[in-house]
């Protein structure tokens, strides 16, 4: 193999382009040319394709986003995307691909090495919802972002005393309500993995009361509700004031942590070897500090899980 491509698809995470750096440098200190691939399956199928040197890549490990760019492609999701998609990686002489990406993006790079093309996949999610990994690229640096956010609010909340309701991000994965609530100290930590009862929640706040506590923080995870219909369910049943905080897309951006700037850079190097060991078809992953790599299969027939002791612990601190 002398020649490789790298893309970023699907939502951007902190890391990223961490994840990219150490790519296109692993692969020139191994006499290999690397292309950076802009807009990710959509920039493939545009042949919107650049030869990658040491510069490109300089001063970008300590940035949020990716340089490359991202864009959500359902026209890839097509036989006739797949095959202009592999077109222009023939063109410009690409002999294997690193997708940085979560499970959409894990889906394109599964079809192209079935039709011939050898590609790597890398965990780049803030939800944490990749299987075969501990944690992916851009979770912890979001996790930062939410706890910080929780402990601004706490002071409103304890300010004015009021219940707030914090919706974080996640899809239909809550960890980063979890571990955020958990680091937090939340009262109460509402995830999809976990069934709940309004009456429980309820039922906490106002023993909460009764003891003197003046205010509430409940993390909300998208994925379960959210947080205006949530909080609207809380007034009802206890007539107390309630306030909701989106935190929406700012988890997504700023610095990433040291953590995922390592992450990304152990993860990047790990996909080059992989390539150039004759590989395809691979996720990589970290476990317990361990770089692992399944194939595309094995992870999409994976449940995702959260640490269920985590939530228990939650629950028996916030009493």
């Amino acid at each position: 193999m002398k020649s490789i491509g790298v893309l970023t698809s699907g939502g951007d995470s902190p890391g990223m382009n961490a994840a990219v750096r150490a790519v296109v440098r692993k692969a020139i200190y191994h006499n290999l040319n690397v292309y950076g691939i802009y807009q990710g399956y959509a920039g493939l199928m545009d042949g919107n394709i650049k030869k990658m040197e040491l510069g490109s890549v300089g001063d970008i490990i300590h940035r949020g986003g990716t340089v490359l760019y991202t864009a959500r492609s359902e026209q890839f999701k097509a036989l006739e995307g797949q095959q202009k998609g592999m077109e222009q990686l023939k063109k410009h002489g690409i002999e294997g691909l690193v997708v940085i990406g979560g499970d959409g993006s894990y889906r394109g790079a599964q079809k192209l090495t079935e039709h011939g093309f050898p590609c790597i996949g890398l965990p780049g999610t803030i939800d944490n919802d990749i299987p075969g990994t501990d944690y992916t690229i851009g979770f912890n640096t979001a996790l930062h972002t939410v706890i910080d956010a929780i402990d601004k609010i706490r002071d409103t909340a304890t300010s004015h005393e009021r219940t707030f309701i914090i919706e974080v991000m996640g899809r239909h994965a809550g960890d980063i309500a979890l571990w955020a609530g958990l680091a937090g100290g939340a009262e109460t930590i509402i995830i999809p993995e976990i069934d709940y009862k309004l009456a429980d929640v309820v039922g906490r706040i106002q023993n909460g009361q009764k003891r003197g506590k003046k205010h509430t923080i409940i993390v909300l995870a998208e994925g379960v509700s959210n947080g205006i219909d949530f909080a609207k369910r809380i007034e009802q049943e206890t007539n107390l004031e309630t306030r909701v905080s989106v935190l929406g897309h700012i988890q997504r951006g700023g610095t990433p942590t040291a953590f995922d700037r390592v992450l990304a850079s152990r993860m990047g190097g790990h996909a080059v070897e992989l390539l150039m060991s004759g590989k395809a078809g691979r996720a990589v992953g970290m476990e317990r500090n361990m770089l692992v790599d399944y194939s595309f299969d094995e992870v999409f027939s994976m449940p995702h899980k959260v640490d269920e002791s985590m939530y228990r612990l939650s629950q028996e601190l916030s009493i």
